[in-house]
């Protein structure tokens, strides 16, 4: 199955790059090219032999290449793995012609044993695959530079790469910028290669690493020509990990590649000629496999025909020993239980559209790791598309939905530079999907505004249910990937701490034994908000209404709640729609106490909208937002001998000490139930009786009493 690339903040340099692999070469041209380091640009001497359909396969020898790509999470599917082991020993046993096995990258990251064993468990699969040659993709680098060759060394395949560049010209550790084969006489070169993107994509810092991405067709074309005129191929075959546009650029720069075997952009395609190469890409997630037929004879190499074959469709082989390394690696990793949920956990594409109970306990573990203020983590980073259902959560949950090799970084952010991260990520509004946060948060709640046009698609922002500060600091704690983003790059770190995102989570949901998805909106989509209410106070009613614009068709009264910034809730007692006026009525107590423990209430509710629908194409209602905060007079501050028990049942009523229980002290309690004087004094305080003073012993004292 497809997947969201995940959102970024940078964008890549080819142009740069250019540059900078021309001026290189005009210094050194004339210099060798091997295995090991692509030195100079020299111009070839000779034409490349020409891939053509002219050829008559009758004239030399067949070559069949099956391709593969993006394995990713399904590494840890042991049935994914076996069909797809089995399914490449089954089409070469069907071809009486020579066969080439060869990955387009990607493959020991990202996945649950991968986030639990590194790359240990995936190559071990790969092994059993046994391809001639894979090139290095983004997240083949989540782990860093140095352990590649650690991957190399346990590989019983070469990793290729030929245009990522140490400072000093040498290749990545493990790597090479090409391979060569031979199947029946046929003699094969194989060279690797990315494109700029890799850089943002990966947790790895090039520039501190010293590292840098040059230009592929450059490369392409300098490895091509050494493959010809040095090891004398008879066929080239370039594994891309770029995606199709790119590697339609390379077919069309270069004259010297035949087959490009491509990767990253997990699509289905081809094959299909350009510029006298053939492309092709099996998607990812094991779900295709990818067959091109060359002919090679001494007119050159002629592309025969091709296909993609869907592993979901026809009766595969299973590979038993590829599908026992899997289960094997998951029985000693994965199965192990981290603990239980009340509530099942949303881990598609959901998290991209708003806050989720998954993306809140994901947030909320990384505060507690870190204690920072407010947590923040990219939609693209929360992978496996699936539900993890109401009781035990494993480690395999855990990790096929975090597995990406990303730790935590703590920035330090003012309130202005935390709204712009909020805002650089909503999307706009869409056909498809109308607008998105594409975030998942802890410690801060915020509107972001699905309407087309918004000067900014940030309404009010508050940390801690305090409105955010714009000259004020905040620690904000990221995944790593997002820390190397250009825009947060340059921000002071406060603190680094290397545990895996998704360790943080296994080690917050062992710590709790049992979670239960917190009962907030921290992020809330708003079409339209409106002005300042008119208030009347009748009775134990408080009636709030509201000038609507034309464009206000209709409400939906059922779906209209008050909301604090701590996301307590109250039901509204009655909302309608009459003469361009939104009238909502609420009981007056309830409005109270929200308003003591807020410095913001705020009316949400479901209506039509004439002009805000017809261009977003009514994904989803339009959500109305409006101020409802009442003003209320403060009760006495909390003293330190209050703890009066005017009904000799234990429990110290008389918050506010001041001889009387009355609503005072409900309110006193509500402003003071988290601090020092009151959670050091829990039995006094704990009128629930659930061990803890929250804001159910304010609920609990009010009925009391009232």
């Amino acid at each position: 199955m497809s997947r969201r690339p995940e959102s970024s903040g940078t964008a890549g340099g080819r142009q740069v790059a250019a540059l900078v692999v021309m001026a290189m070469a005009l210094m050194a041209v004339g210099a060798a090219v091997g295995p090991g380091g692509v030195t100079a640009a020299a111009a070839p001497t000779t034409e490349p032999a020409d891939l053509n359909e002219s050829v008559d396969p009758g004239d030399g020898t067949n070559l069949t290449i099956i391709q593969y790509n993006d394995v990713q999470t399904a590494m840890a599917d042991s049935e994914a793995m076996g069909t797809l082991v089995g399914a490449i020993n089954d089409r070469k046993a069907a071809l009486d012609n020579p066969t080439l096995v060869v990955g387009g990258g990607d493959e020991i990251s990202p996945s649950s044993l991968s986030a639990v064993s590194e790359w240990r468990v995936p190559v071990d699969v790969l092994n059993v695959l046994n391809p001639a040659a894979e090139v290095v993709g983004n997240h083949d680098l989540d782990y860093g530079f140095e352990p590649v060759s650690n991957v190399s060394d346990t590989s019983q395949f070469p990793w290729l790469v030929a245009n990522i560049r140490a400072a000093d010209g040498g290749n990545v550790p493990g790597t090479q910028n090409y391979t060569t084969v031979t199947r029946d006489g046929v003699k094969i070169g194989i060279l690797g290669l990315v494109d700029d993107a890799v850089k943002p994509k990966t947790a790895v810092d090039f520039e501190e690493e010293g590292y840098e991405v040059t230009d592929f067709s450059n490369a392409g074309s300098q490895v091509a020509e050494t493959l010809e005129k040095e090891e004398n191929v008879d066929v080239v075959v370039a594994l891309t990990h770029t995606g199709i546009p790119e590697s339609r650029e390379l077919a069309n720069e270069t004259d010297n590649i035949d087959v490009i075997v491509s990767g990253d952009d997990e699509v289905t395609y081809g094959p299909e000629v350009t510029s006298g190469s053939v492309i092709v890409e099996a998607g990812g997630e094991a779900g295709h496999l990818g067959e091109v037929n060359v002919t090679v004879s001494e007119n050159g190499v002629g592309f025969t025909d091709g296909r993609l074959h869907d592993l979901g469709e026809g009766n595969w082989t299973v590979n038993e020993s590829a599908r026992s390394v899997v289960e094997a690696g998951f029985a000693e990793q994965l199965s192990r239980v981290a603990g239980e949920t009340t509530q099942s956990l949303d881990s598609t594409s959901a998290n991209y559209a708003d806050d989720t109970g998954w993306g809140r306990i994901i947030g909320d573990a990384f505060l507690e790791r870190t204690g920072g203020d407010v947590a923040v983590t990219n939609a693209g980073g929360i992978r496996g598309n699936f539900v993890i259902e109401d009781g035990n959560i494993t480690y395999d949950d855990v990790y096929t939905s975090l597995p990406f090799g990303n730790t935590l970084v703590t920035k330090e952010m003012t309130g202005r530079q935390l709204l712009d991260l909020l805002d650089s990520q909503v999307t706009p509004p869409s056909d498809d999907y109308g607008s998105q946060p594409q975030l998942q948060v802890g410690g801060v709640t915020y509107e972001f505004l699905d309407r087309p046009g918004a000067s900014s698609a940030i309404g009010d922002v508050y940390v801690d249910g305090d409105p955010v500060d714009m000259d004020d600091t905040y620690d904000v704690t990221v995944n790593s990937y997002m820390a190397g983003w250009d825009d947060l790059a340059q921000l002071p770190t406060v603190d680094e701490d290397y545990t895996l995102y998704g360790t943080a989570v296994v080690n917050y949901i062992e710590e709790q034994g049992t979670v239960s998805p917190p009962e907030e909106d921290r992020i809330r989509r708003v079409t339209r908000s409106l002005e300042a209410p008119s208030i009347a106070a009748e009775g134990e009613m408080t009636t709030l209404t509201y000038d609507v614009p034309d464009a206000v068709d209709s409400i939906n009264a059922s779906t209209f709640t008050v909301m604090n910034e701590d996301s307590e809730t109250v039901a509204v007692a009655d909302a309608t729609l009459s003469d361009d006026r939104l009238i909502v009525t609420v009981e007056t107590a309830a409005l109270e106490s929200l308003s003591a423990s807020s410095d913001a209430v705020t009316v949400y509710g479901h209506y039509a909208d004439t002009e805000v629908d017809a261009i977003r194409n009514g994904h989803d209602d339009s959500v109305l937002s409006a101020d409802a905060t009442l003003a209320v007079e403060a009760g006495p501050a909390l003293g330190p001998d209050v703890s009066e028990d005017h009904d000799g049942d234990g429990l110290a009523e008389d918050v506010d000490g001041d001889g009387t229980v009355d609503v005072t002290d409900v309110r006193t309690l509500l402003n003071n139930r988290n601090s020092p004087a009151v959670q050091n004094n829990v039995d006094a305080f704990d009128f629930d009786d659930d061990g803890a003073v929250d804001a159910g012993d304010v609920l609990a004292l009010f009925r009391s009493i009232y």
